[in-house]
């Protein structure tokens, strides 16, 4: 049967997407001029509008990235281009007669990779629920999460913090044309994963998006990926080092490099921050003094960030991912004692002493994803809370095989809920050990939640709001349940720990 089309008129011009199992979709459709030329390394420009009808029923370029992680399927790469900022929509087909809640979706991938065309994104299950969901690319890498501003010239000028421009012109088109796919640009929750949730949380310290969204759920939002504007100094300067150039000619030579050549560079560059300083990547966003004029936790100590109501928090093996497929953390005695070696040693021998057993395998990943992941979102919530509605949960689920895999419900499984995977494919392989109602059960209690959170900013009746001292916790697992401040020691081993970045 052949597929249906849906038109929607928007503000630059036709879209015209396609029906598919219930939901309606429109693919790639851009928000932003192309970034090249004279707009590489500049704040994005809104679309050009254009005649007649734009197909968007494919999607198109994602950021240029390491192709490694660009696979779209077994045998399909993703074709990158700088040309590359567009959004998605997936929406009911049935008309409802209030404006629905709008979902907007940031990609995880450590500021390096990935794409809003990953096939777990495909956010049809959430729009099933009564929603409509967005998901959104932006610049990665060099060429968008490094501050090479400091390089700037008159006559080559760089400017800073572009991935998060982008996103905030990213809202501001769900803004102006949200409403033509069914949604309400008044309700808008943005939400992301790893660096998807660092953008998001970052975000509530952006001056330029108040208004854009109510609402924020960030899923195990990562440290080491924040700069002060004299590090991001230091990064640029770095950075120029490994495309041998420096001074005056810098700027010109970044502007003009190639793709590869920029992201060669940076992945020498990091290798070399990885080594020295363990936890600390030299990418993602940085303060400005404009755009963003203070570190996001510190914008919330302080009261500056917008007060919205937040969902934030972690997996309970963050770090098992890592210490098995992707070696970047301190997950080990040799990385956690080069990452403590800067802490006062009172501090360092409280952190050590919080996971008994150290340095022993086990402790070392759980101390690793501490670090990396839980510290964030447990620092983040002690300072938002004093002033909006904050509410904090842990994934604990796993399917045996996960357990088996020895993985556990380690860094990004709880997308295996958020966006119902288990249902079918991939993620029903994952339940044939006998886990396939607990996991239908814990995917559509999170569906739920998430949902009703983007409703009414409350994700549930039985999950009280993050206060001192109780500090109430969602254990999302086989039976969800409530806990109070269920890692104290933990909490506490990291709270003077100056991590949020």
């Amino acid at each position: 049967m052949p597929e249906q089309s849906a038109k929607v008129h928007t503000t630059l011009g036709v879209v015209q997407g396609f029906v598919r199992d219930g939901v309606s979709r429109w693919r790639a459709i851009p928000y932003a001029r192309p970034p090249v030329g004279p707009l590489r390394f500049r704040a994005p420009q809104p679309a050009a509008p254009w005649r007649g009808v734009r197909y968007c029923d494919e999607f198109a370029y994602c950021a240029p990235q390491d192709p490694r992680y660009a696979r779209v399927s077994l045998n399909r790469v993703q074709p990158m281009s700088e040309d590359c900022l567009t959004v998605n929509v997936v929406a009911p087909t049935t008309p409802t007669d209030e404006p629905l809640p709008v979902m907007f979706f940031v990609h995880g991938g450590g500021y390096l990779f990935g794409s809003s065309a990953t096939v777990i994104y495909d956010g049809a299950a959430l729009a099933r629920r009564g929603c409509v969901y967005v998901s959104a690319n932006y610049r990665l890498g060099a060429l968008g999460c490094v501050d090479l501003s400091s390089l700037s010239t008159d006559e080559h000028p760089i400017e800073g913090n572009l991935f998060l421009r982008d996103l905030v012109l990213a809202l501001e088109w769900v803004r102006d044309n949200i409403a033509a796919f069914g949604g309400d640009p008044g309700n808008v929750t943005i939400f992301g994963e790893s660096a998807g949730a660092h953008a998001v949380a970052t975000l509530l310290a952006v001056p330029a998006a108040r208004g854009l969204f109510r609402r924020v759920i960030s899923e195990s939002p990562p440290t080491g990926m924040f700069r002060t504007a004299d590090e991001a100094g230091e990064v640029a300067q770095r950075f120029a080092h490994q495309l041998d150039t420096d001074g005056d000619s810098a700027a010109q030579v970044i502007v003009s490099a190639r793709p590869s050549q920029l992201g060669r560079a940076l992945e020498r560059l990091m290798r070399d921050t990885m080594h020295d300083q363990p936890g600390s990547f030299g990418i993602g966003p940085s303060t400005d003094g404009d755009f963003l004029p203070l570190n996001p936790v510190t914008a919330m100590a302080q009261g500056a960030a917008h007060p919205v109501p937040l969902i934030i928090g972690n997996n309970a093996d963050e770090g098992r991912l890592f210490a098995r497929f992707l070696d970047h953390l301190p997950t080990n005695q040799s990385r956690i004692e080069r990452l403590l070696a800067d802490v006062e040693p009172v501090a360092g021998e409280q952190i050590r002493t919080a996971y008994p057993g150290y340095p022993a395998r086990e402790a070392c990943m759980t101390l690793g994803g501490d670090f990396a992941f839980a510290s964030m979102a447990w620092q983040i919530a002690e300072a938002h809370s004093a002033h909006a509605p904050t509410y904090l949960y842990r994934y604990d689920y796993a399917p045996r095989t996960l357990n088996w895999a020895g993985i556990g419900a380690t860094h990004a499984t709880e997308l295996l809920a958020v966006f119902d995977v288990y249902r079918g494919g991939f993620g029903s392989m994952l339940t044939l050990a006998g886990d396939r109602r607990s996991a239908l059960r814990v995917s559509g209690d999170i569906q739920r939640r998430w949902r009703a959170f983007g409703v009414s900013g409350v994700p549930g009746d039985d999950w009280p709001q993050y206060r001192e001292p109780q500090r109430a916790v969602m254990v999302f697992d086989r039976r969800s349940r409530l806990e109070f401040d269920p890692m104290p020691v933990r909490r506490r081993a990291w709270q003077h720990h100056s991590l949020a970045r």
